[in-house]
C-alpha cells in the first residue's frame, strides 16, 4: 500500500511539473519581442579579396551598415565616390574601403600609382632558382646577387651583392615570343622597386652577366659589406682579396731655415761669409 502510495505522489508530482513548464512556455512565447534598434551609416566595403593595383569596378564594393558610433575614419558611403580608382594596397573581402588605400583620383590604376616619388619599378625575368622556388611574391624584401666577368677570361668571373634589401612589388607571368621558333612562351617576372642609381647597376647586371635574389627577413635591415667572390677564391687556389687599409703618410719635416749670411766684396770677387751668433 505504501508503494501504491509512492507512485501516486511521483505520477501527481511529474504532471505537476509538466503543467507548470508548458504553461511557463507558452507564457514567453507570447510575450512581444522587443527589437533595439541601433543607428547606423552606410560604408562601402570590398566584396572580395582584391589585389594590389586592381582598378575597382561596380561588382567589386558593396556597402553595409554599419554602427554610426564605431565607423571608420574617412571611409566612404557611397561607391560612386571610389569606381575607377586603383588600389596602392591589397583589400581583404568585407574591409573597408580607405583614402589610404586607393590611388588618387585621376592616377589611374595598375603599377604606376604606387611607385613613390624618386623610385622606378625594374622587372627581371627569373626562373624557379632565381626567384627563390616563386616564394619572391610582392611585399618580400631580398639582395640582388650578380654573376659577371670584366673581361672574358673565366678566371676573372666574379659573385657579388649588387643590391642590398630590394622590395619586391610585383611577381607574375607574362607572354613572350620565341626567338628561335616564334612561338609565344610564358615568362616569369620580378618587378623591384629601386632608385634611378640602382636601376642602372640592376640592369647592367642583368644584361652582362647572370643575377640571383636572395630572399630576406623584411625585420632584417643589415647590408654587410662583402668583396664577392671568384672561381679560384672558391675552390681554395687563391685566398680572399681584402681591401688594403688606408695608409698615412708622415708629413715630411719642414726644412730647417737657412742662416743669415753676409756678402763680402773684395775687388772683383765676392764672397758670401755666413754670421755666426755667439
Amino acid at each position: 500500500m505504501t508503494r501504491i502510495r509512492i507512485f501516486i505522489v511521483l505520477f501527481v508530482a511529474i504532471g505537476l511539473g509538466g503543467t507548470f513548464a508548458f504553461a511557463t512556455y507558452r507564457y514567453i512565447q507570447r510575450r512581444p519581442v522587443r527589437e533595439v534598434s541601433l543607428p547606423t551609416t552606410p560604408v562601402v566595403v570590398a566584396s572580395a579579396d582584391l589585389a594590389l593595383g586592381t582598378e575597382l569596378r561596380r561588382d567589386d564594393l558593396r556597402v553595409i551598415a554599419w554602427p554610426a558610433d564605431a565607423v571608420p575614419a574617412g571611409s566612404f558611403t557611397d561607391v560612386q565616390d571610389v569606381i575607377g580608382r586603383g588600389l596602392v594596397q591589397a583589400v581583404a573581402e568585407d574591409e573597408t574601403v580607405l583614402p589610404a588605400k586607393l590611388a588618387p583620383v585621376g592616377a589611374g590604376a595598375g603599377l604606376p600609382p604606387i611607385i613613390p616619388e624618386g623610385k622606378r619599378a625594374v622587372s627581371v625575368r627569373v626562373n624557379d632558382v632565381i626567384g627563390v622556388a616563386g616564394y619572391v611574391l610582392p611585399g618580400t624584401h631580398v639582395d640582388v646577387l650578380a654573376t659577371v666577368s670584366p673581361t672574358n677570361d673565366q678566371t676573372t668571373m666574379t659573385s657579388k651583392v649588387v643590391l642590398t634589401n630590394v622590395l619586391a612589388i610585383a611577381s607574375g607571368t607574362r607572354i613572350e615570343q620565341d626567338a628561335e621558333q616564334h612561338k609565344p612562351i610564358a615568362v616569369s617576372v620580378v618587378t623591384l622597386l629601386v632608385d634611378p642609381s640602382e636601376a642602372e647597376r640592376l640592369t647592367l647586371a642583368s644584361t652582362e652577366g647572370k643575377i640571383q635574389l636572395a630572399l630576406r627577413n623584411p625585420l632584417d635591415k643589415t647590408a654587410p659589406p662583402t668583396p664577392g667572390i671568384q672561381p679560384a677564391v672558391l675552390l681554395g687556389y687563391a685566398r680572399p682579396v681584402r681591401a688594403a687599409a688606408p695608409r698615412t703618410v708622415a708629413a715630411a719635416a719642414p726644412a730647417p731655415p737657412s742662416p743669415p749670411t753676409v756678402e763680402i766684396i773684395r775687388g772683383d770677387k765676392r764672397v758670401q761669409e755666413v754670421v755666426r751668433q755667439e
